[in-house]
């Protein structure tokens, strides 16, 4: 029987390979994404895609999008709580007020908005999947990127604690927390990180693969891998857990 899953963030990268992995198993797949374009684009490719555009701090917009997919599908089986932002990076002295707290709107309470429809309609039905994107980051300190840190950090203490108030209603809640994942958006995180440090590009990136056992990056298909096997039967009684898909991170630092 095929699930209704929902995403944010889901016209590019991390987002849009779930969307297309879910919907090649053969489910039903929602996405919203601020990035119009991204999103037209994907809308576009995947005509099978219930796709709207949504900015997920933005609570009229999201409900929108939620009564949409209301509407469509009747419901959520597995909800995706992805979008993500990588947010200022500098000391922590050198912070702007509002970017930082742009960071922590997007990845943090983004996620609130989506796990609080999500919950109510899997409450009711008796069963669903609440799966998170953290970080590493959200397991470690980073230099120069405390706003994404706090913010994943965060989402890692929402995890827990809705794992613990849904599990009774046989709704599971867990996280993925990718490590370097491959990509345009991580390529702009390698730019940011080497202005703020003062490293090179090179530099940058070689930090990140050395930093763990694996000594490698990660891809989304690898992300993707853990979420099917997390929305499976195989994995019924997985919940409150972070499943780390890093290759084993060591070091975040130089």
């Amino acid at each position: 029987m095929s699930a209704r899953v929902v995403i944010t963030g889901g016209a590019s990268g991390i987002g849009l390979r779930l969307a297309e992995r879910f919907a090649a198993r053969g489910d039903r797949v929602a996405i919203c994404d601020a990035d119009g374009v991204a999103l037209a684009r994907v809308a576009d490719a995947r005509p099978e895609f219930l796709a709207r555009q949504a900015d997920v701090t933005d609570e009229a917009q999201m409900q929108a999008f939620f009564d949409s997919v209301e509407a469509d599908f009747g419901g959520v089986d597995v909800m995706c709580a992805n979008a993500g932002t990588g947010g200022p990076a500098g000391r922590i002295e050198t912070l702007d007020y509002a970017a930082w707290a742009a960071c922590l709107n997007v990845n943090l309470n983004g996620a609130f908005l989506a796990c609080r429809w999500a919950a109510a309609r899997m409450r009711e039905q008796g069963a669903g999947l609440i799966l998170l994107t953290t970080s590493t980051s959200g397991q470690h300190g980073v230099p120069h990127r405390s706003s994404y840190v706090a913010a994943k950090w965060g989402l890692v203490g929402l995890t827990k604690t809705l794992a613990m108030e849904l599990g009774p209603a046989g709704v599971r809640v867990n996280a993925i927390a990718p490590g370097a994942v491959e990509g345009e958006r991580m390529e702009r995180v390698v730019r940011m990180e080497a202005a703020a440090s003062r490293l090179s590009e090179e530099e940058v990136r070689a930090i990140y693969v050395k930093g763990n056992s694996l000594r490698t990056w990660v891809t989304a298909d690898d992300l993707a891998d853990m979420a099917l096997f997390l929305a499976s039967a195989a994995a019924q009684r997985i919940s409150g857990q972070v499943m780390a898909v890093d290759g084993h991170t060591e070091s975040m630092v130089p």
